[in-house]
Order: C-alpha cells, then sequence, then structure tokens
C-alpha cells in the first residue's frame, strides 16, 4: 500500500467519522451495480468528500472476500505457520477495538493510528512479526527490523506457538500502546 493510501486511510475517522473497517460494513449492506453510485451514496448520504468516498468504495470492492484468500496465498505451502499466525492474531484483537489488521499479498499489517506490527511468513518454517517501537534496544529474539527497513524498528523470529509468549505480547502491546 503507498503512503499516501495509508495516510488517508489512518485520517479516515477523524475525517469521515468512521474507520475504513466500518465502511466497508456499512457497505456490505448495500450492493450498487456501478462503482459510481457507491461514490455518490457516501457524498450524498454522509458528506464525506469525494476523494474519501472513491477511496472507501475502492477499497471494499477490493476487500471483498479477498482478506481471507491473500491470508490463505501467504501461507501456501507454510500451513504449518498458521496456528502462530491465528495466535499472533488472536491476541492483537484483544488489545483494543480500535486496531485494523489488513492483510496484503505478501504481509499482514498491524494499525492503530499508524501502523505498529506486521507479520510476514517469511520461509516455510518461520514468521517474521514486525514491530514499531522507538527507544527500544535491540536484545536476544528483539532483533533490528531486518528486511522490514524503515516499516518496523525490530523484528522476532517465531518458528511455533510457544514462541507467542507473555515476553511476546508485552511487546506487541507496548508497540499497540505508543501508536497512540
Amino acid at each position: 500500500m503507498d503512503k499516501a493510501l495509508q495516510t488517508m486511510i489512518n485520517n479516515m475517522p477523524e475525517k469521515t467519522g468512521k474507520s475504513l473497517e466500518e465502511w466497508k460494513l456499512l457497505l456490505q449492506e448495500k450492493s450498487f451495480e456501478k462503482h459510481t453510485e457507491g461514490v455518490k451514496y457516501l457524498k450524498a448520504e454522509f458528506n464525506i468528500t469525494h476523494g474519501f468516498a472513491n477511496t472507501i468504495v475502492t477499497l471494499s470492492k477490493d476487500d471483498k472476500g479477498s482478506e481471507e484468500s491473500l491470508v490463505e496465498n501467504q501461507y501456501q505451502g507454510k500451513e504449518s505457520l498458521l496456528p502462530i499466525y491465528n495466535e499472533l492474531i488472536a491476541y492483537i484483537n484483544t488489545l483494543g477495538k480500535d486496531i485494523t489488521i489488513t492483510p496484503k499479498k505478501g504481509s499482514v499489517s498491524i494499525i492503530r493510528k499508524r501502523q505498529f506490527g506486521l507479520i510476514k511468513p517469511a520461509t516455510k518454517t518461520r514468521i517474521d512479526l514486525g514491530f514499531k517501537i522507538k527507544d527500544k534496544p535491540i536484545s536476544g529474539r528483539l532483533e533490528n527490523s531486518g528486511p522490514f527497513g524503515t516499516m518496523c524498528t525490530h523484528r522476532v523470529k517465531l518458528s511455533n506457538k510457544d514462541d507467542v509468549n507473555q515476553e511476546l505480547k508485552d511487546w506487541i502491546k507496548e508497540a499497540y500502546e505508543k501508536s497512540k
């Protein structure tokens, strides 16, 4: 996802009154034959700008049934990693209702007001979990961000479900709390 689109999604609750996920749920109840009908509906009914309406309708269409398939595709041939992924998502969902989980082609972004985590099946036997925790020293399991570059400040390599322990959960929670 490009930076401008991510910024628009991050600003959506403040500018439109709803998060992208809330807009998607609302649009699931409607059935528009044309893209422009959905855009006109959002502009007329909710008084949001054309840019936000267009983005919401586009991302809602792209999303139909695709989140599950994006994750399935990431773990094709790596099915043994799915219990680790599911354990991470289950814990992340306990942190707050303000989290957006966004599957992409090769990873899953975890977003509050900004991205604070990234889950990526790195190999057939390992998931890389990236964090954004500024000013946190690198030590032990908590490595530098590696292939995540500037998207994350740290990375933890996970090979089995037991790696999702209290220490890891504390780091996830810290990244969540600092992403206000």
